[in-house]
């Protein structure tokens, strides 16, 4: 069968993650659906695949409870399983940023993919890869800096001691599907950047709406499944 394969994730206040994780449960727990979805008290995160209808299905129930916005998933496909098994998991944060408190939900200005190219064509505008060195290795946009980071959490010190919010007025961030880019442009307006915008569904909305021809994208993009990297290719297919 082919895999529809779905990323999301919404910055939104549950109350009670783990209730929610137990109701996902049961109501896929005997489907076909594969992945691993987190649930917090500040959102969801999540990678699923299954057959189109399940996905669907899902996808449905996360709008209803959790307002998900289905309009700003990010999907591709796959004809053999991406995933081994299902997971719902109730955690501390969907994406860890234990070094500062942020608020998530105050963010910095999402560009569409289609601006994107124009930003970061400013020499005015600092580029960023927010994503660990062993993902920017196998591709990342032209002209962007990338940090060495372990894990998503060295952002924290890679930002106070690189960076002057007085040099770096202008500062454009992306990562691969927009949550890790999202919240850390939350955490540089609280360190008083002035203006920080980040790629709106990340690399993979810009592979999936930006015509190879005019990219700026190089390489491979590095996904947390079995393709282990996808490219403008993946989205074409």
């Amino acid at each position: 069968m082919t895999y529809t394969i779905a990323a999301f994730y919404r910055f939104v206040r549950i109350s009670e993650p783990a209730v929610l994780k137990e109701q996902l449960f049961a109501d896929f727990g005997d489907t076909d659906l594969l992945g691993t979805t987190l649930i917090a008290e500040e959102g969801v995160n999540g990678t699923m695949a299954a057959s189109a209808a399940t996905i669907d299905r899902f996808l449905q129930t996360l709008a209803e409870r959790v307002g998900l916005d289905v309009a700003e998933v990010k999907f591709s496909s796959s004809e053999e399983p991406p995933f081994k098994r299902l997971k719902f998991k109730a955690k501390t944060e969907i994406i860890t940023f234990r070094d500062a408190g942020i608020d998530p939900t105050k963010p910095g200005t999402y560009v569409e993919p289609q601006q994107w190219n124009n930003l970061i064509a400013d020499p005015e505008v600092l580029v960023l890869d927010t994503r660990n060195t062993y993902e920017s290795e196998a591709g990342t946009f032209e002209g962007a800096v990338t940090p060495e980071l372990d894990k998503f959490s060295d952002f924290v010190t890679y930002v106070r001691e690189n960076l002057d919010t007085a040099k770096h007025r202008k500062v454009a961030m992306f990562c691969t599907g927009g949550i890790r880019c999202e919240k850390a442009s939350a955490f540089m307006l609280q360190e008083g950047f002035a203006e920080v915008f980040h790629l709106k569904g990340g690399i993979l909305k810009y592979l999936e709406q930006m015509p190879k021809s005019d990219s700026k994208w190089r390489g491979g993009c590095y996904v947390f499944d079995n393709r282990t990297a996808v490219d403008h290719e993946t989205f074409e297919s």
